[in-house]
Protein backbone atom coordinates (compact mmCIF):
# COMPACT_ATOMS: atom_id res chain seq x y z
CA UNK A 1 0.00 0.00 0.00
CA UNK A 2 1.43 3.48 -0.51
CA UNK A 3 1.89 6.61 0.87
CA UNK A 4 -0.90 8.41 -0.44
CA UNK A 5 -3.55 6.15 1.29
CA UNK A 6 -2.91 7.18 4.84
CA UNK A 7 -3.69 10.38 6.53
CA UNK A 8 -1.24 13.19 6.00
CA UNK A 9 -0.15 13.40 9.51
CA UNK A 10 -0.69 9.92 10.73
CA UNK A 11 2.01 7.54 12.01
CA UNK A 12 3.93 5.22 9.37
CA UNK A 13 3.00 1.25 10.02
CA UNK A 14 4.97 -0.80 12.17
CA UNK A 15 5.63 1.82 14.51
CA UNK A 16 2.55 2.51 16.36
CA UNK A 17 0.25 -0.44 17.23
CA UNK A 18 -2.69 2.00 15.77
CA UNK A 19 -3.12 3.55 12.94
CA UNK A 20 -5.78 6.39 11.87
CA UNK A 21 -6.28 6.28 8.06
CA UNK A 22 -8.77 9.08 6.58
CA UNK A 23 -11.39 8.17 3.76
CA UNK A 24 -10.29 9.60 0.64
CA UNK A 25 -13.03 11.64 -1.40
CA UNK A 26 -13.73 9.19 -4.16
CA UNK A 27 -14.61 6.51 -1.51
CA UNK A 28 -17.65 7.99 -0.81
CA UNK A 29 -20.22 5.84 0.68
CA UNK A 30 -18.39 2.47 0.39
CA UNK A 31 -19.11 0.02 2.28
CA UNK A 32 -16.26 -0.66 5.73
CA UNK A 33 -16.04 -4.40 4.25
CA UNK A 34 -15.32 -3.24 0.68
CA UNK A 35 -13.10 -0.61 2.07
CA UNK A 36 -11.17 -3.38 3.76
CA UNK A 37 -10.97 -5.93 0.77
CA UNK A 38 -9.62 -2.92 -1.16
CA UNK A 39 -6.93 -1.51 1.10
CA UNK A 40 -6.29 -4.97 2.84
CA UNK A 41 -7.16 -8.08 0.75
CA UNK A 42 -5.84 -10.23 3.47
CA UNK A 43 -8.05 -9.65 6.21
CA UNK A 44 -11.34 -12.10 5.59
CA UNK A 45 -14.64 -10.62 6.29
CA UNK A 46 -14.46 -12.87 9.23
CA UNK A 47 -11.63 -11.74 10.70
CA UNK A 48 -13.01 -8.06 10.03
CA UNK A 49 -15.95 -9.11 12.18
CA UNK A 50 -13.84 -10.05 14.99
CA UNK A 51 -11.67 -6.98 15.13
CA UNK A 52 -15.13 -4.89 15.06
CA UNK A 53 -16.13 -6.72 18.21
CA UNK A 54 -13.11 -6.25 19.93
CA UNK A 55 -12.90 -2.48 18.96
CA UNK A 56 -9.84 -2.69 17.68
CA UNK A 57 -11.42 -1.51 13.72
CA UNK A 58 -13.77 1.48 14.79
CA UNK A 59 -14.87 4.79 12.32
CA UNK A 60 -14.53 8.13 13.64
CA UNK A 61 -13.74 6.41 17.19
CA UNK A 62 -17.35 4.63 16.61
CA UNK A 63 -17.59 1.02 16.92
CA UNK A 64 -20.05 0.23 13.46
CA UNK A 65 -21.18 -2.87 11.28
CA UNK A 66 -19.38 -4.06 8.65
CA UNK A 67 -22.20 -2.55 6.05
CA UNK A 68 -21.30 1.06 7.07
CA UNK A 69 -21.26 3.48 4.40
CA UNK A 70 -18.00 5.46 4.65
CA UNK A 71 -17.84 9.63 4.25
CA UNK A 72 -14.97 11.26 2.97
CA UNK A 73 -12.96 12.67 5.17
CA UNK A 74 -13.65 9.75 8.50
CA UNK A 75 -11.35 8.28 10.37
CA UNK A 76 -10.94 4.62 10.29
CA UNK A 77 -8.96 2.88 13.11
CA UNK A 78 -6.59 0.25 11.77
CA UNK A 79 -4.93 -1.85 14.04
CA UNK A 80 -0.76 -2.97 13.40
CA UNK A 81 -2.06 -6.29 13.48
CA UNK A 82 -4.22 -5.92 10.18
CA UNK A 83 -1.45 -3.57 8.77
CA UNK A 84 1.77 -6.15 8.82
CA UNK A 85 0.54 -9.27 8.19
CA UNK A 86 2.40 -12.17 8.46
CA UNK A 87 5.27 -12.39 5.58
CA UNK A 88 3.85 -15.51 4.18
CA UNK A 89 0.62 -17.08 5.10
CA UNK A 90 0.43 -20.59 7.14
CA UNK A 91 1.06 -23.45 5.39
CA UNK A 92 -1.92 -25.02 3.83
CA UNK A 93 -0.54 -28.63 5.22
CA UNK A 94 -0.60 -28.87 9.25
CA UNK A 95 2.41 -29.71 10.81
CA UNK A 96 3.04 -33.63 11.76
CA UNK A 97 0.38 -34.67 14.10
CA UNK A 98 -1.93 -31.99 13.32
CA UNK A 99 -4.62 -32.12 11.59
CA UNK A 100 -6.53 -28.88 9.58
CA UNK A 101 -9.52 -29.29 11.18
CA UNK A 102 -7.80 -28.70 14.20
CA UNK A 103 -6.37 -25.57 13.25
CA UNK A 104 -9.74 -24.28 11.78
CA UNK A 105 -11.25 -25.07 15.19
CA UNK A 106 -8.79 -23.05 16.46
CA UNK A 107 -9.16 -20.32 14.29
CA UNK A 108 -12.54 -20.20 14.68
CA UNK A 109 -12.48 -19.64 17.77
CA UNK A 110 -10.43 -16.30 18.15
CA UNK A 111 -12.23 -13.08 19.08
CA UNK A 112 -9.23 -10.97 19.48
CA UNK A 113 -6.03 -10.46 17.97
CA UNK A 114 -2.99 -8.72 18.00
CA UNK A 115 0.62 -9.13 18.18
CA UNK A 116 1.60 -10.31 21.55
CA UNK A 117 -1.76 -12.32 22.19
CA UNK A 118 -4.96 -13.71 21.25
CA UNK A 119 -8.38 -14.21 23.33
CA UNK A 120 -10.04 -17.64 22.30
CA UNK A 121 -14.19 -18.25 23.08
CA UNK A 122 -13.47 -21.77 24.24
CA UNK A 123 -16.34 -24.14 23.64
CA UNK A 124 -17.84 -26.88 25.38
CA UNK A 125 -16.59 -29.64 26.30
CA UNK A 126 -13.10 -29.39 25.30
CA UNK A 127 -10.28 -29.54 27.44
CA UNK A 128 -7.46 -26.50 27.64
CA UNK A 129 -4.83 -28.92 28.82
CA UNK A 130 -4.12 -32.70 29.05
CA UNK A 131 -4.35 -35.29 31.63
CA UNK A 132 -5.72 -38.80 32.23
CA UNK A 133 -7.40 -39.97 29.64
CA UNK A 134 -7.65 -36.90 27.47
CA UNK A 135 -5.47 -36.62 24.62
CA UNK A 136 -7.23 -33.94 22.32
CA UNK A 137 -6.86 -30.13 24.36
CA UNK A 138 -6.18 -26.87 23.62
CA UNK A 139 -2.74 -26.47 24.33
CA UNK A 140 -1.63 -29.62 22.30
CA UNK A 141 -2.97 -28.06 19.43
CA UNK A 142 -1.60 -24.69 19.54
CA UNK A 143 1.66 -26.61 20.27
CA UNK A 144 1.41 -27.35 16.83
CA UNK A 145 0.87 -23.91 15.11
CA UNK A 146 3.88 -22.25 15.62
CA UNK A 147 3.74 -21.50 12.45
CA UNK A 148 0.81 -19.88 12.70
CA UNK A 149 1.92 -17.36 15.51
CA UNK A 150 5.44 -16.83 15.18
CA UNK A 151 6.30 -19.14 18.31
CA UNK A 152 4.88 -21.17 20.04
CA UNK A 153 1.60 -19.72 22.17
CA UNK A 154 1.34 -19.82 25.85
CA UNK A 155 -1.60 -20.47 28.00
CA UNK A 156 -2.11 -17.49 30.17
CA UNK A 157 -4.68 -18.91 32.65
CA UNK A 158 -6.76 -21.92 32.32
CA UNK A 159 -10.65 -23.01 32.12
CA UNK A 160 -12.42 -26.12 33.04
CA UNK A 161 -13.25 -28.54 30.42
CA UNK A 162 -16.99 -27.87 30.34
CA UNK A 163 -16.54 -24.02 31.31
CA UNK A 164 -17.22 -21.86 27.95
CA UNK A 165 -15.92 -18.55 27.17
CA UNK A 166 -12.82 -16.19 27.20
CA UNK A 167 -9.41 -18.03 27.26
CA UNK A 168 -6.63 -15.47 26.83
CA UNK A 169 -3.21 -16.91 25.70
CA UNK A 170 0.33 -14.87 24.83
CA UNK A 171 1.85 -15.37 21.55
CA UNK A 172 5.59 -15.40 22.71
CA UNK A 173 7.07 -15.84 25.70
CA UNK A 174 7.96 -12.33 27.05
CA UNK A 175 3.96 -11.78 26.33
CA UNK A 176 3.35 -14.74 28.63
CA UNK A 177 5.72 -13.31 31.41
CA UNK A 178 3.97 -9.71 31.50
CA UNK A 179 0.33 -11.22 31.46
CA UNK A 180 1.28 -13.88 34.10
CA UNK A 181 2.49 -10.86 36.75
CA UNK A 182 -0.63 -9.22 35.51
CA UNK A 183 -3.02 -12.18 36.55
CA UNK A 184 -0.78 -13.10 39.74
CA UNK A 185 -1.23 -9.24 40.94
CA UNK A 186 -4.78 -9.70 40.36
CA UNK A 187 -4.87 -6.92 37.75
CA UNK A 188 -7.18 -9.08 35.71
CA UNK A 189 -10.77 -8.18 36.07
CA UNK A 190 -12.57 -11.56 35.31
CA UNK A 191 -16.53 -11.86 34.86
CA UNK A 192 -18.41 -15.07 34.55
CA UNK A 193 -21.98 -15.69 34.05
CA UNK A 194 -23.90 -18.63 35.35
CA UNK A 195 -27.14 -20.35 35.45
CA UNK A 196 -27.57 -21.45 39.44
CA UNK A 197 -30.30 -23.60 41.39
CA UNK A 198 -32.57 -21.49 43.06
CA UNK A 199 -32.47 -17.78 44.34
CA UNK A 200 -29.15 -16.52 46.46
CA UNK A 201 -29.83 -14.32 48.98
CA UNK A 202 -29.09 -11.42 49.49
CA UNK A 203 -29.72 -10.72 45.75
CA UNK A 204 -25.49 -9.27 45.83
CA UNK A 205 -22.97 -10.65 48.13
CA UNK A 206 -19.33 -11.97 48.61
CA UNK A 207 -18.39 -15.35 49.30
CA UNK A 208 -15.54 -15.61 51.31
CA UNK A 209 -14.54 -19.86 51.86
CA UNK A 210 -11.01 -21.44 52.13
CA UNK A 211 -10.69 -24.39 49.48
CA UNK A 212 -8.99 -27.80 50.19
CA UNK A 213 -8.78 -30.10 47.22
CA UNK A 214 -10.87 -33.61 47.78
CA UNK A 215 -10.41 -36.86 45.77
CA UNK A 216 -13.95 -38.41 44.83
CA UNK A 217 -15.60 -41.49 42.99
CA UNK A 218 -16.28 -38.55 39.91
CA UNK A 219 -12.50 -37.38 39.88
CA UNK A 220 -10.66 -34.71 41.51
CA UNK A 221 -13.02 -31.50 43.55
CA UNK A 222 -12.28 -29.08 46.09
CA UNK A 223 -14.52 -28.60 49.62
CA UNK A 224 -14.81 -25.77 52.10
CA UNK A 225 -12.01 -26.55 54.16
CA UNK A 226 -12.17 -27.85 57.84
CA UNK A 227 -10.83 -26.63 61.68
CA UNK A 228 -7.22 -27.84 61.39
CA UNK A 229 -6.81 -27.55 57.87
CA UNK A 230 -5.33 -23.91 57.41
CA UNK A 231 -2.07 -25.52 55.87
CA UNK A 232 -3.60 -26.60 53.34
CA UNK A 233 -6.35 -24.34 52.86
CA UNK A 234 -6.73 -22.32 49.95
CA UNK A 235 -8.18 -18.50 50.31
CA UNK A 236 -10.96 -17.79 48.10
CA UNK A 237 -13.45 -14.98 47.61
CA UNK A 238 -15.94 -14.50 45.27
CA UNK A 239 -18.28 -11.70 44.55
CA UNK A 240 -22.02 -12.57 43.15
CA UNK A 241 -24.99 -10.40 41.58
CA UNK A 242 -28.40 -11.31 40.68
CA UNK A 243 -28.60 -10.39 37.53
CA UNK A 244 -32.09 -12.10 36.41
CA UNK A 245 -34.17 -14.93 37.93
CA UNK A 246 -36.85 -17.46 36.91
CA UNK A 247 -39.51 -17.24 39.47
CA UNK A 248 -37.67 -19.87 42.72
CA UNK A 249 -35.94 -22.36 40.29
CA UNK A 250 -33.16 -20.47 38.85
CA UNK A 251 -31.24 -16.95 39.03
CA UNK A 252 -28.81 -15.87 36.15
CA UNK A 253 -25.57 -14.73 38.01
CA UNK A 254 -23.08 -12.48 37.49
CA UNK A 255 -19.60 -14.14 39.19
CA UNK A 256 -16.32 -12.01 39.80
CA UNK A 257 -13.74 -14.26 41.06
CA UNK A 258 -11.09 -12.15 43.14
CA UNK A 259 -8.90 -15.49 43.40
CA UNK A 260 -8.77 -17.69 41.06
CA UNK A 261 -8.91 -21.50 42.59
CA UNK A 262 -9.45 -24.59 40.96
CA UNK A 263 -13.29 -24.75 40.70
CA UNK A 264 -14.09 -21.96 43.15
CA UNK A 265 -17.03 -20.51 41.25
CA UNK A 266 -18.59 -23.86 41.31
CA UNK A 267 -17.66 -25.03 44.55
CA UNK A 268 -18.43 -21.52 46.17
CA UNK A 269 -21.90 -20.53 44.60
CA UNK A 270 -22.44 -24.81 45.98
CA UNK A 271 -21.13 -23.95 49.39
CA UNK A 272 -23.86 -21.58 49.71
CA UNK A 273 -26.84 -23.82 48.69
CA UNK A 274 -26.10 -22.75 44.67
CA UNK A 275 -24.88 -24.79 42.83
CA UNK A 276 -24.41 -24.35 39.14
CA UNK A 277 -27.03 -26.00 36.54
CA UNK A 278 -25.19 -28.91 35.36
CA UNK A 279 -22.44 -29.32 37.47
CA UNK A 280 -22.06 -33.29 38.23
CA UNK A 281 -19.32 -32.20 40.62
CA UNK A 282 -20.85 -30.13 42.82
CA UNK A 283 -24.52 -31.39 42.66
CA UNK A 284 -26.11 -29.18 40.14
CA UNK A 285 -27.00 -32.06 38.02
CA UNK A 286 -30.29 -33.35 39.38
CA UNK A 287 -34.16 -31.50 39.31
CA UNK A 288 -33.09 -28.84 36.69
CA UNK A 289 -35.12 -26.07 36.43
CA UNK A 290 -36.57 -27.21 33.44
CA UNK A 291 -37.65 -30.09 31.05
CA UNK A 292 -35.94 -30.82 27.65
CA UNK A 293 -32.72 -28.91 29.36
CA UNK A 294 -29.23 -29.89 28.26
CA UNK A 295 -27.78 -31.51 31.39
CA UNK A 296 -24.66 -29.44 30.84
CA UNK A 297 -22.74 -26.99 32.73
CA UNK A 298 -24.24 -23.62 32.72
CA UNK A 299 -20.82 -21.41 33.45
CA UNK A 300 -19.11 -19.14 30.69
CA UNK A 301 -16.49 -16.89 30.80
CA UNK A 302 -17.99 -13.71 29.97
CA UNK A 303 -15.74 -11.04 29.85
CA UNK A 304 -11.79 -10.26 30.86
CA UNK A 305 -10.40 -6.65 31.47
CA UNK A 306 -6.88 -6.31 31.51
CA UNK A 307 -4.05 -3.45 31.09
CA UNK A 308 -2.03 -3.85 28.08
CA UNK A 309 1.40 -5.00 28.71
CA UNK A 310 2.66 -3.39 25.51
CA UNK A 311 0.58 -0.41 25.04
CA UNK A 312 0.96 1.74 27.98
CA UNK A 313 -2.56 3.39 29.13
CA UNK A 314 -4.94 1.27 27.08
CA UNK A 315 -6.37 -2.01 28.12
CA UNK A 316 -7.74 -5.55 27.22
CA UNK A 317 -11.47 -5.33 26.90
CA UNK A 318 -13.18 -8.61 25.66
CA UNK A 319 -16.37 -9.82 25.73
CA UNK A 320 -17.52 -13.77 24.42
CA UNK A 321 -20.72 -14.87 23.03
CA UNK A 322 -22.70 -17.14 25.17
CA UNK A 323 -22.29 -20.96 24.45
CA UNK A 324 -24.95 -22.65 22.28
CA UNK A 325 -26.39 -24.85 24.91
CA UNK A 326 -27.05 -21.98 27.53
CA UNK A 327 -28.48 -19.11 24.94
CA UNK A 328 -31.12 -22.57 24.03
CA UNK A 329 -31.54 -22.29 28.45
CA UNK A 330 -32.27 -18.61 28.37
CA UNK A 331 -34.59 -18.82 25.36
CA UNK A 332 -36.66 -22.22 27.71
CA UNK A 333 -36.64 -19.72 30.11
CA UNK A 334 -37.48 -16.56 29.36
CA UNK A 335 -34.36 -15.07 29.68
CA UNK A 336 -32.60 -12.27 27.38
CA UNK A 337 -28.97 -12.86 26.65
CA UNK A 338 -28.89 -9.68 24.91
CA UNK A 339 -30.86 -7.13 27.47
CA UNK A 340 -27.90 -5.81 28.76
CA UNK A 341 -24.70 -3.95 26.86
CA UNK A 342 -21.47 -5.21 26.93
CA UNK A 343 -20.41 -2.64 29.21
CA UNK A 344 -23.01 -3.16 31.72
CA UNK A 345 -21.95 -6.37 33.46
Amino acid sequence: MNNGQFGGDGPKAGKSPVETILVKPDEDGIRLDRWFKIHFPHVTYGYLQKLMRSGQVRVDSKRVQANARLEPGSQIRVPKVVRNPPPAPPSLKPPPGLSKADRTLIEDMIIYEDDHMFVLNKPFGLAVQGGTNTKRHIDGILAGMADRFGDRPRLVHRLDKDTTGVLLVAKHRDAAAKLGKIFRTRSAAKTYWALVMGVPKPPQGKIEAALVKAAGPDGDRVRKSLPGEQKEAMHATTHYSIIDRVGQKASWVSLKPVTGRQHQLRAHMSIIGHPIVGDVKYQGDVNLPAENMENKLHLHSRRLILPHPFEHGTKLDVTAPMSTHMLKTWDMLGLDANRFDRDEL
